[in-house]
């Protein structure tokens, strides 16, 4: 059992609080990309090896931590019920709340505790499979909670809740996306987008996304992107063989874009959620068979106009990182090819150590250095280069990961199955 270590954290707790803390407001960093500031990192590591401290966590949970300033936010199963601990940079818990009775997992690897936080620093949010979305004041007082199945209907997903919310201006934003029930899909109000205001928590809009698609072609479990300046941003999401962009002030439809399953095929659903950079967005899809980009613009159906270009491989689970005209795709098994994101051409393709375990978490980059944690609990640091990756470590921490990492502020924060670890020299 590893607890923390007070003699070890509290030697860089005056270093921490001294310096302008990063933040990581949400599973896939402040851009929605997996990407971080280059910085001093640490890329070998252990349980024994360049680690901080690591705390017990209370229960089972796939998400990542959010962090803003001095505080860790994570979701967890506690005693039963949904819960949510914000931690301090050293380790120490500084407040805990739990709502009603987690729904638990059916995966090996998922929980009531799927989604992650988000925050912009005034408040923290929170999803989970039971349907409950809360508000959550930096000092861990409950400003508002609901439940969307009681609002608007039971889900119907044959796997665990994966999509986290997503915050735009003064609206936190959910993806609900599940199998269709029948009836008109131009009424039902089976899938849809819906937005509450952060402050009291009132239904600000809600708009129907769903498709008729055959069998469990219909549910999804990626999180939607924030596109377009400040005032002005869209809500770009993958689902039901389409990718669309809803405008976030008030949800309406901007573009759709479908093609994604041309033959039809039933159990089509998707887990990797998009990347976007230089206004393409790329998206995974297909059950590891397909990856595409998309241009990011137009109005309507824009099917026949935007799909930029098309390869035969892709991921079932992680996610693609998309930064400086580069689309980074990580298969489940471990290859990783880089393309240029514009034209679709392959740049370079490597594989990493074989394992028999397969790749859950989403990689994140910072500066050159990419991070990529295995199901079994192995993680990789590679140097990204123009032609390929340079491995630097294979870092076995012990316990199952299938949170993304987060690096902040030359620290690498990894949640596993038990613990919530804080790398760093």
């Amino acid at each position: 059992m590893i607890k923390a270590t007070n003699c070890v954290a509290y030697l860089f707790i005056g270093l921490i609080l001294s310096v302008s803390a990063e933040n990581w407001p949400a599973w896939r960093g402040p851009t929605g990309n997996g990407l971080a500031e280059a910085g001093s990192y640490t890329w070998e590591f252990s349980p024994r090896k360049n680690v901080r401290w690591a705390v017990e966590l209370p229960g089972k949970g796939s998400s990542t931590p959010a962090i803003w300033e001095n505080s860790i936010f994570l979701t967890a199963p506690v005693d039963g019920k949904d819960g949510v601990i914000c931690y301090d940079r050293s380790g120490k818990k500084k407040w805990q709340q739990s709502f009603g009775e987690e729904r638990p997992g059916k995966h090996r690897n998922g929980s009531g505790s799927n989604p992650s936080p988000v925050t912009d620093g005034n408040q923290v949010f929170v999803y989970y499979k039971s349907g409950t979305l809360a508000a959550i004041g930096m000092k861990g007082e409950v400003d508002w909670q609901r439940n969307l199945q009681k609002d608007f209907g039971a889900d119907s997903l044959w796997w665990d809740l994966g999509t986290s919310p997503v915050i735009v201006g003064d609206l936190v934003i959910v993806a609900v996306m599940h199998e269709y029930e029948g009836g008109d899909p131009e009424k039902s109000m089976d899938s849809y987008l819906v937005a509450f205001a952060k402050k009291d928590g009132k239904l600000a809009w809600r708009v129907n996304r769903t498709y008729k698609v055959p069998k469990e072609t219909g549910q999804s479990y990626t999180t939607p992107l924030i596109s377009g300046e400040r005032g002005n941003e869209s809500i770009i999401t993958f689902g039901s063989d389409h990718l669309t962009s809803h405008r976030a002030v008030d949800g309406k439809l901007l573009w759709d874009c479908g093609g994604y399953n041309p033959q039809n095929k039933d159990y089509w659903r998707v887990i990797a959620s998009p990347a976007i950079s230089d206004g393409v967005v790329v998206v995974p899809y297909g059950r590891k068979g397909y990856f595409a980009g998309v241009k990011a613009s137009g109005k309507g159906d824009v099917t026949a106009t935007n799909r930029l270009w098309l390869h035969e491989i892709g991921a079932d689970v992680p996610s693609p990182i998309a930064v400086n005209g580069k689309a980074y795709l990580i298969t489940d098994r471990g290859q990783i090819v880089c393309y240029n994101i514009k034209s679709g051409e392959e740049l370079w393709s490597q594989k990493l150590p074989r394992g028999s375990a397969s790749y859950y978490s989403s990689p994140v980059i910072a500066g050159n250095l990419m991070i990529l944690a295995r199901e079994d609990g192995v993680v990789m640091t590679m140097k990204l280069g123009n032609s390929g990756f340079e491995l630097l470590a294979e870092n076995d921490m012990g316990e199952r990961m299938i949170a993304s990492p987060v690096p902040v502020d030359d620290m690498i924060f990894l949640r596993g199955s038990s613990h919530l670890f804080c790398i760093g020299k």
